[in-house]
């Protein structure tokens, strides 16, 4: 019997879920919701899930992007698959949007940016196994392409320009797949947690003034 994840991705204006199985991703619809995501998650989530005769019941895990992105978006994403998780004894995984993100990439260091407005950016860089090489920090552009490590980087991004001579990889929008994908892998190797131990990430403002201090 196949295992079935619901992934969820609430953190900003334009969302997404997805189904995920060990066959890979089943389905991913994107939802845009500019007046937020509580009033329209479950029912598309029921509406996903009857598609494929399933119920929430059925499902086996579920995941959720846990930011960097909208306070508000990030808690509700979170916050409905801790209760789905609780009602149904299931455990969940988070996972970073810029690690979605990291995803997309091929090259053995993948730098990753999300726009964070005010002039700052929210990046990391990740290797092929997107696990961090360089951890994730919110700075100005400028002060984050400075501190970057040495090597074959590719970028990848969402839309944001960047302005550099360099690879750069423009990820589709709706990432409930993505993160569907690198969360079934944590649930394989036993490292999904109970609905109480995951929070959200917001990249710590201070990890900016660290940066600053190592490249000035």
């Amino acid at each position: 019997m196949s295992f079935h994840l619901l992934s969820v991705d609430a953190t900003g204006e334009f969302g997404s879920i997805a189904l995920v199985s060990e066959q890979g991703v089943i389905e991913e619809v994107a939802i845009h919701a500019p007046d937020g995501f509580a009033h329209v998650l479950f029912g598309e989530m029921e509406t996903l899930l009857a598609r494929h005769g399933l119920t929430f019941n059925q499902l086996d895990g579920f995941a959720s992007a846990s930011g960097p992105g909208s306070f508000t978006g990030v808690r509700v994403g979170l916050t409905a698959v801790k209760g789905l998780a609780e009602a149904t004894g299931r455990k969940v995984v988070a996972v970073s949007n810029l690690r979605a993100l990291a995803s997309y990439g091929s090259r053995a260091l993948r730098a990753v940016v999300i726009d964070a407005r005010r002039g700052e950016v929210y990046g990391a860089v990740y290797d092929a196994a997107l696990q961090p090489v360089r951890g994730e920090v919110v700075a100005p552009l400028p002060v984050w392409l400075a501190a970057l490590p040495a090597g074959d980087l590719e970028f990848i991004t969402q839309g944001f320009p960047l302005g550099i001579n360099a690879p750069v990889i423009e990820a589709p929008r709706a990432r409930a797949g993505a993160v569907g994908r690198i969360a079934l892998g944590e649930f394989l190797r036993g490292a999904a947690v109970d609905p109480a131990d995951i929070d959200a990430n917001y990249v710590r403002r201070s990890d900016a003034e660290l940066l600053w201090k190592d490249v000035r």
